[in-house]
């Protein structure tokens, strides 16, 4: 195995860096980065910024011109190796003359991969992974999605210190500071949909959207431009056509479960043109696995679930979360306020383990970052 020396892990650290500036317009492609370098020095640097656009590989090739021959290309992800709306960049690599190639993490889609052979078989060096954990990290939902059909989904909750999420009446606004809504607003802008009930749509007639000022950065109407797909599991079709979520524009999906073709779409009769139903029915309730099977189908590598205690409890149940993002704010809301989850566990062998994987403050809130121990 090859040893890397320091300057390589400092390059491909660069290359992870760049690849992060696509994290909220690359989708549904995954973000890469790519470091050009010779003879110790760094000639050229490009990352993806949108699908349809050239891939990290070329904006780096052309930054760093005829100087690219003889030099060695540290990228996040294996080149792909396919014709899709751009062309390979294993060839990219090949035509500009690179001697060698360092990469962070293999391909996950049977599709693009092949970089690291075509690039040995035309002479080029290869090594990898480098930094491995980090590019997969990068792309959690884009790798999941390609391995196994689903997408990374996050659960994201607001609750206060005693662990209450409303009041008994549903009042709700606002548990966290303006802080921890800004830096919620970003998963938002991070994920390819987002998932809602119909109990959170019909007491608080949410929009769903990425708003633009809730982002403050630099690109951010660019980001707010790209609406995620906005998901409502709405049994039975009850969504009224005056709801903020279906008035605001951009693509949105009411799932029902009628059970029979087509009743979804008859049932949306008079409902925008950007609204669209389907029947995902199982028992007579919505099939769960199979929404995050459709949303994976429509290139959705990221999911977050923005939703009341009961489908947040099912998501949760079903084994069928990642992760969970809460934000918890220094106040009591009382005993009769509403719970965070409703799971009904009667035994302590029910009790859903989390490994926390981070805590910090945002603003006068805290996050809390945790991952669902395997049952």
């Amino acid at each position: 195995m090859m040893e890397f020396s320091p300057f390589d892990v400092t390059c491909m650290s660069r290359a992870l860096q760049l690849a992060r500036l696509g994290e909220f317009t690359a989708h549904p492609n995954p973000r890469v980065g790519c470091v050009i370098a010779s003879n110790g020095v760094v000639i050229g640097e490009g990352y993806h910024h949108r699908a349809g656009e050239p891939h990290a590989e070329v904006n780096a090739l052309r930054a760093a011109g005829d100087a690219a021959r003889g030099a060695v290309a540290y990228v996040t992800l294996e080149p792909c190796n396919h014709q899709g709306r751009t062309g390979p960049c294993s060839q990219a690599l090949i035509d500009a003359g690179v001697a060698e190639v360092v990469y962070g993490m293999a391909d996950p889609h049977r599709t693009a991969a092949g970089g690291i052979k075509a690039l040995r078989e035309a002479g080029i060096r290869v090594h990898g992974p480098l930094l491995e954990e980090q590019a997969r990290k990068l792309n959690a939902g884009f790798i999941k999605r390609c391995e196994t059909g689903l997408p990374f989904v996050t659960l994201k909750l607001a609750m206060s210190l005693d662990g209450r999420t409303a009041m008994a009446s549903g009042e709700s606004q606002w548990i966290t500071g303006m802080e921890a809504r800004r830096d919620a607003h970003k998963l938002r802008a991070r994920s390819g949909a987002i998932v809602t009930g119909i109990g959170s749509v019909l007491l608080d007639n949410p929009a769903m959207t990425v708003r633009e000022a809730m982002l403050a950065q630099e690109n951010a109407a660019e980001i707010a431009a790209r609406q995620p797909l906005r998901v409502v599991v709405d049994s039975r079709c009850r969504t009224p056509r005056n709801a903020a979520i279906v008035q605001e524009g951009g693509a949105v999906l009411i799932v029902s479960a009628h059970g029979s073709a087509g009743s979804a779409v008859s049932l949306l009769d008079g409902y925008p043109a950007n609204v669209e139903g389907v029947d995902l029915a199982s028992e007579g309730r919505v099939d769960l696995l199979k929404l995050l099977q459709l949303l994976a189908a429509r290139e959705c590598n990221d999911v977050l679930v923005e939703a009341g205690a009961r489908l947040g409890g099912a998501f949760l149940e079903a084994g069928l979360v990642d992760r969970l993002v809460i934000y918890m704010a220094a106040k009591l809301l009382g005993s009769d306020a509403r719970p965070l989850l409703t799971l009904p566990f009667e035994h302590m062998a029910q009790a859903i383990d989390l490994h926390i994987e981070d805590i910090r403050a945002v603003g006068a809130d805290w996050r809390i970052t945790a991952i669902p121990k395997k049952r």
